[in-house]
C-alpha cells in the first residue's frame, strides 16, 4: 500500500485543528442588530428565533455583551415608528438609527466597531431602497443625494463603517465626497457590491417591518448572474470602497470566490436572515445538528474568501470559538 496517506492528518482532533486550512476567529464576525423606535421592551422576531428588535436600553446591554464576546463589530438597522416617501427619518439626527448609533458607540467603548446600514428601505413608506420618481421607479440620482445626507448624519452619530446596501450606481463616489466634505474622512465605506434579488430576505423584512410594494429586481442583481457580481464589485473598488460585500453568502459562494480573487480590500459576506431561519427551523425539528450546521456554514463562507462574515450567530459562535468547541 502506498506510503502516501492523507488520512494521517485527520486521525485525531488535535491534528485536525493543527492542520485546518480555515480557522474561525471571533474578531472577524459582525452581529446585525435591530432597534425599534418607542419599543417598551425587546420584541421577538417570529421568523428569526432568538433575534429581537431592541429598545435603546436593551441595545446598550447587548452591545456591551457583544464587546465582551470578542466579536469584531455590530451592524445596526433602525425600525422607525413612522415612514414617508423620502425616508426622512434616515437623515434626522434624532431618528432611531442615529440615536441607536450613539447608544452603541458608548456601550462598545471602543472594543468593537459600530457600523450602520445606509439604505432607505427601513424608512420609506413604499419599502424601496430609494426615492421614487413620478412613474414609481427608483430614481438613482435623487436617491444618491439622500444617501449623502444620510451618511453625514450617521458619521456625526459616531458610526465607523457605513454599509452602503442600496445598490445605487455611483453611491460610493457620492458618499465618499459628502463625508470628506463634512470633515469625516476617516469613516470607512462598506459597499454591498454583489447584492442579489434573493428569496432569502423574507425574515429580514419581518425584522424591519418592511412595507415593500413590488420588488427590487431593477436594482438588485439577478440570482443567475455570476459575472455581474464581479463587475459590480470592480466598479465599487474603482470608486474607492474600503470593503466590498457579497450578499447573500451561502448561496453565492462562487461569486464570493470570484470577488475575493481580485479584491485588494477586505471582502465581507452577509449570512442573511433566510439562511439563519432555515438552519434554526430544521434544527428545531431535530433533523440536523444545530451547532455543527452553524459552524460549517460560517466556515464555508470564510473558505470561499470572506474576510468578515455578518451572521446572526456571531455572539453564540464567538463563545464556541473561545471554548474550542467548534469541530
Amino acid at each position: 500500500m502506498s506510503a502516501i496517506r492523507p488520512r494521517r492528518l485527520r486521525e485525531t482532533r488535535a491534528l485536525r485543528r493543527l492542520t485546518a486550512e480555515t480557522v474561525l476567529d471571533a474578531a472577524h464576525l459582525v452581529l446585525p442588530m435591530f432597534v425599534r423606535e418607542n419599543a417598551a421592551s425587546p420584541v421577538p422576531i417570529a421568523s428569526m428565533p432568538g433575534v429581537v428588535q431592541h429598545t435603546l436600553g436593551s441595545l446598550a446591554d447587548a452591545v456591551a455583551d457583544a464587546a465582551v464576546s470578542g466579536i469584531g463589530g455590530v451592524m445596526l438597522f433602525g425600525v422607525p415608528a413612522t415612514r414617508d416617501a423620502r425616508g426622512s427619518g434616515a437623515v434626522d439626527p434624532e431618528g432611531i438609527l442615529n440615536l441607536a448609533t450613539r447608544v452603541a458607540v458608548t456601550a462598545a467603548a471602543g472594543a468593537l466597531v459600530v457600523q450602520t446600514d445606509l439604505c432607505l428601505d427601513e424608512f420609506t413608506d413604499h419599502g424601496h431602497c430609494g426615492v421614487l420618481d413620478e412613474r414609481g421607479r427608483v430614481d438613482n440620482d435623487a436617491t444618491v443625494e439622500v444617501y449623502a445626507s444620510m451618511a453625514q448624519a450617521q458619521a456625526q452619530a459616531g458610526s465607523e463603517v457605513l454599509g452602503l446596501s442600496g445598490m445605487m450606481d455611483g453611491q460610493v463616489t457620492a458618499v465618499r465626497a459628502a463625508l470628506d466634505g463634512a470633515g469625516h474622512p476617516d469613516v470607512a465605506l462598506l459597499a454591498y457590491s454583489a447584492k442579489y434579488a434573493s428569496s432569502l430576505y423574507g425574515p429580514f423584512r419581518d425584522a424591519v417591518e418592511s412595507t415593500l410594494i413590488g420588488d427590487r429586481r431593477s436594482y438588485q442583481l439577478d440570482p443567475g448572474n455570476r459575472r455581474e457580481g464581479l463587475r459590480e464589485a470592480l466598479l465599487d473598488l474603482a470608486e474607492g470602497a474600503d470593503m466590498v460585500m457579497v450578499k447573500p453568502a451561502g448561496w453565492y459562494l462562487d461569486v464570493l470566490a470570484n470577488v475575493a480573487a481580485v479584491s485588494d480590500v477586505p471582502v465581507w459576506a452577509y449570512q442573511v436572515s433566510g439562511e439563519y431561519a432555515m438552519v434554526e427551523a430544521t434544527a428545531g425539528q431535530g433533523w440536523i445538528d444545530r451547532r455543527r450546521a452553524i459552524v460549517e456554514s460560517v466556515r464555508a463562507i470564510h473558505r470561499a474568501g470572506a474576510d468578515v462574515v455578518l451572521t446572526y450567530w456571531a455572539r453564540e459562535l464567538a463563545g464556541w470559538i473561545r471554548t474550542g468547541d467548534i469541530e
